[in-house]
């Protein structure tokens, strides 16, 4: 990891005590300002080249026993630096190399507690700091958002009273004044002001913490709520998974009195299309844990779920048995996909998940994997896990096992929280890769612990099961709302594809919306180092086509750059992975052609295979066309996609 020189810390008071009652911070490119006022309370504001953007916010912390952090706040010391440091990310979703470049400015209050906020070129965070004796209870945490205007959001659909939540909604595009006081929202919250400027609120670095959501209801202001600690839950009757809160403490976090807790943070971009390239949450969380993670391999994962193990051409019965593991493998070896889930049902029930079912030899299929270079990935539910985590997992490990999906978290609340980061502890101390289902949105874990390499926390394609939700308009919401926090596991890869009047619920043997561009593309699209094909190894065997493009496709990336967006309409991104690009785009329901610039490009030629849609595909989704052709960064290419479409390519340079 290499460090830059941290130059120009300046102390701008003693420890007496600062009669100024107002600082700055401002972006290294001199765009985006930060106001702090203290007096009579502590408040942040946010401007980016002029435009009023938060209006004075207050923030604040409650620890039980203190006085309010925030009310009537004395500054003790005033410290601001520019930071430009670069450093590797072990799995990178966007860039490998990272480069942290900001002004930060660290506010030390009487009392034991400082604030640093730091202004980047592309946002503005802050997070509390405490150094006190012992075990604290933090009672509450102030954090209000007051928007300059009536800015667009892309609001969640959520009102559960105890915050328990998938964090699976679909999207409402709304004005702030319009927002309903019971709904609210989970991170990460898009939001556009009238100018067009697009911000993203979400957290990272969450640690021992529970998360934040957001309510409205008061007009441009939203405040944030935290869940507080569950001092007893127990299943609900005749369930294996959904639990009933039955006592809560009066306080969301007991904790160390001395520790960070989590950015708070704002991505303040220009336009949809920078936003594609923001990586604040991923830059800001805590640097890998020490130790030997060169063995993490993402990748690919064939996934039986979603159509139901159904596989057809074979002489046995298909289901949860042994041969039809030892098919998913023999496919996924043929066109090197990494890994193979077994999902729920592998066990001898949800509760007791060490011990297979006796219709599944376990050992035989891991030896099989281990023959043809593919690993077996289980399935649990995390409350088995939580009793037993040690002795689950080293049983796993012994038997060859290679990760988890780990699912039905449901909550937010600080031992939610704290158990990720004891299931990801615990997976990287025995080699296993982490998974997380039923869960909230990324917020550091995967830099901290490189083997979690991705999270649901999204609406994704495996409702295609049970819904008409999850369209072409949701897949191009996502890069702007979900994907803006992390990886995400939207489980893409479908081979059965419809139009919109096409379109058919179909639990058993499920199709997705839009064409099979579309879902070529969601590979370079969405960002995911472990990701899915969701569909039949009998459907990917018979488009041969199709699956060695999907399966070739890069699961981490060197270098990004947003090519052209519009979120909920199209977006359209281009990767890089070692000396090759590849490109993505997708479209709402409506066609289009973009134009793209190829100026991202080193010098030289490049041979550019197109996966694109057939000229037929507004009417079957299915078709599509490939072509190959040359290219210089000096070509613009048109990306010409059919209503629910898409536009995929690899482009290698020409030795």
């Amino acid at each position: 990891m290499k460090k830059l020189l941290l130059i120009a810390a300046a102390v701008l008071a003693g420890a007496s005590g600062l009669r100024a009652e107002e600082y700055t911070a401002i972006s290294p490119d001199g765009k985006i300002t930060v106001t702090v006022s203290t007096a009579p309370e502590l408040r942040w504001s946010v401007t980016r080249e002029g435009e009023r953007l938060l209006d004075a916010s207050r923030i604040g912390m409650k620890i039980a026993g203190a006085e309010p952090f925030g009310a009537a706040p004395v500054v003790r010391r005033a410290e601001r630096r520019r930071i430009d440091e670069r450093s590797t990310a072990p799995v990178p979703t966007k860039f490998r190399t990272l480069h942290d470049r900001c002004e930060e400015l660290l506010l030390t209050f009487r009392g034991g507690w400082a604030v640093r906020f730091r202004v980047y070129d592309n946002g503005a965070v802050y997070r509390f700091e405490t150094a006190r004796k012992g075990t604290v209870d933090i009672e509450s945490e102030t954090a209000e958002l007051n928007f300059a205007a009536d800015f667009e959001t892309l609001w969640p659909r959520e009102e559960n009273p105890d915050f328990i939540s998938h964090c699976e909604a679909f999207f409402d595009r709304k004005h702030l004044s319009e927002l309903d006081a019971k709904r609210y929202a989970y991170l990460p919250v898009w939001f556009s002001s009238p100018r067009g400027t697009r911000m993203v609120v979400t957290e990272t670095d969450l640690e021992d913490y529970p998360c934040l959501f957001l309510f409205g209801g008061e007009g441009h202001s939203l405040r944030a709520q935290f869940p507080p600690v569950v001092l007893e839950a127990r299943l609900r009757e005749g369930s294996d998974r959904n639990e009933e809160l039955v006592k809560k403490a009066p306080y969301i976090a007991r904790t160390r009195g001395t520790r960070t807790f989590p950015w708070r943070v704002v991505t303040i971009d220009p336009d949809d299309r920078a936003l594609l390239e923001n990586n604040l949450a991923y830059q800001l969380a805590s640097k890998p844990v020490e130790g030997d993670a060169s063995w993490v391999r993402p990748g690919k994962i064939s996934w039986e779920w979603w159509h139901s193990l159904n596989i057809y051409g074979v002489d046995f019965r298909s289901g949860g048995n042994t041969a039809t593991y030892k098919y998913y493998i023999d496919f996924a070896a043929k066109y090197g996909i990494d890994y193979i889930l077994l999902d729920e049902g592998w066990s001898v029930s949800t509760l007791n998940i060490k011990e297979p079912r006796r219709e599944i030899d376990l050992g035989e299929l891991i030896r099989h994997g281990r023959e043809k270079g593919v690993g077996v990935v289980l399935w649990t539910l995390w409350n088995p896990m939580k009793k037993d985590l040690e002795g689950i997992l080293d049983t796993y490990r012994d038997w060859g096992v290679k990760g988890i999906k780990i699912d039905f978290m449901q909550r937010s609340d600080q031992e939610m929280v704290r158990f990720y980061d004891e299931i990801a502890r615990a997976a990287f101390d025995r080699g296993l890769i982490v998974d997380f289902h039923g869960s909230f949105k990324p917020a550091g874990l995967q830099r901290k612990y490189p083997n979690v390499l991705s999270f649901e926390g999204v609406y994704g394609m495996e409702h295609d099961k049970c819904s008409t939700d999850i369209s072409p308009v949701h897949d191009c919401t996502l890069p702007f709302t979900r994907m803006v926090a992390g990886p995400m596991d939207y489980t893409p890869g479908a081979t059965r594809n419809a139009t919109r009047a096409d379109f058919a619920i179909s639990w058993d043997n499920p199709m997705s919306q839009g064409t099979r561009a579309h879902q070529a593309a969601l590979y370079v699209v969405f960002e995911s180092p472990l990701q899915m094909l969701c569909d039949s190894p009998s459907h990917y065997l018979r488009e041969a086509e199709f699956t060695a493009f999907i399966a070739a496709v890069p699961t981490v990336w060197d270098e990004t750059v947003g090519l052209a967006a519009s979120v909920g309409e199209y977006a359209a991104v281009a990767r890089r992975s070692g000396e090759k690009w590849y490109i993505g785009a997708i479209t709402d329901w409506t066609a289009r052609t973009l134009e793209a610039s190829l100026k991202f490009l080193d010098g030289g030629r490049y041979r550019m295979k197109v996966f694109a849609d057939g000229v037929n595909a507004d009417r079957i989704a299915r078709d599509y066309r490939t072509e190959t052709r040359e290219v210089t960064r000096d070509d613009a290419i048109a990306l010409r996609m059919a209503p629910g479409g898409g536009w995929a390519a690899v482009l290698e340079p020409v030795k």
